[in-house]
């Protein structure tokens, strides 16, 4: 993908992104054991790009990378290789300091927990402020009051709830305040990191529900984590499967839930409980994801992959175009032994 070109039409663009982790043991303990340093490659080689105003989701097991990529987009970790480019700026390639600033006031996250990532012992009204006044977008105290306010009827609570401290509020309405906290700085582009998996079913439509329609209202971008797919089928126009630290599957949510292509995209769907009780024949995901520090040699799925031969096993696949603009990584679907 020509990352120039792609930033052109899309908010934010992925080029051969990669992070890695130090996980050697202490210097002392590896001279006396005689081991060398340890690198986990939690992200290797991802590319892809997000359009404006649409919702991308990245699925997975867990321990696939999800999470350490919407970390590497916000700056909370930084690329170990790769170029990250939002409205067409390289994140890391800019060094002016101002200007990356404004860059990132357009984009915030949500977070998993509603539990955890609320300061306990601030009122919520300080908590949603907090954003405003460290990006210094408004300095009056009135203003600020107002527009936490407002914010707190954008997500369905009352401005008085802002003089409340966070253990005073359910999961889901702990989750609608991080969704507010989110908006305060009037982003473009928000990274949900699994927002819903902390709560009930029931709860979860009403969060959904709520941020589809700030969407439509505000114009946002979503790159949504999830690893459930039912909720990604409702709210994403886009699926990327992950697969330890790599892409192995990118394509429109109607057609990879209609027609998946990759093995594990088809496993893993197979793992929905079907309601319907279509009778459809099912295979189950088998065995578990490889150690992530010792990685299969080839493609990373084929220990698990009923479809897998000896160029599997030994030559990595590339991620190609198949279809209407979806790419998959696959030697069986580019050899014609799976559908394309």
């Amino acid at each position: 993908m020509n990352a120039d070109r792609s930033s052109q039409h899309s908010l934010l663009v992925l080029e051969d992104i990669g992070r890695d982790f130090d996980v050697s043991k202490p210097w002392l303990n590896r001279v006396l054991e005689r081991e060398p340093r340890r690198h986990l490659q939690a992200v290797d080689g991802l590319s892809l790009d997000i359009r404006r105003g649409e919702t991308l989701a990245l699925v997975g097991e867990s321990g696939c990378g999800k999470s350490t990529v919407a970390r590497l987009i916000v700056g909370l970790h930084a690329a170990s290789r790769g170029r990250i480019a939002f409205d067409g700026v390289d994140l890391a390639g800019s060094r002016s300091h101002a200007r990356n600033a404004q860059l990132r006031q357009r984009m915030q996250m949500i977070f998993q927990d509603p539990y955890a990532s609320l300061n306990p012992r601030w009122r919520v009204a300080r908590i949603i402020a907090e954003p405003l006044r460290a990006q210094q977008l408004l300095a009056d105290r009135q203003a600020v009051r107002d527009r936490v306010g407002e914010l707190l009827k954008q997500v369905g609570l009352a401005p008085e709830d802002g003089d409340r401290f966070p253990h005073e509020f359910s999961g889901g309405q702990r989750q609608r305040i991080s969704i507010a906290r989110a908006l305060s700085s009037n982003p473009e582009f928000l990274v949900c990191d699994e927002p819903t998996s902390a709560l009930d079913v029931s709860v979860q439509a009403q969060v959904l529900n709520l941020m589809r329609d700030l969407q439509q209202q505000l114009g946002l971008t979503y790159l949504f984590i999830a690893h459930n797919l039912a909720v990604v089928a409702y709210i994403a126009s886009r699926v990327g499967v992950m697969y330890l630290g790599r892409l192995v599957e990118l394509a429109d949510a109607s057609t990879l839930f209609t027609h998946p292509r990759h093995p594990y995209t088809s496993m893993l769907l197979d793992a929905i409980p079907d309601l319907e009780m279509s009778g459809r024949p099912r295979t189950p995901v088998a065995g578990e994801v490889p150690n992530p520090l010792n990685p299969p040699a080839g493609c990373a799925f084929h220990p698990r992959c009923p479809h897998a031969n000896k160029r599997c096993k030994t030559e990595r696949p590339i991620l190609n175009a198949v279809g209407a603009g979806g790419r998959v990584a696959c030697h069986a679907v580019e050899e014609g032994r799976l559908p394309a």
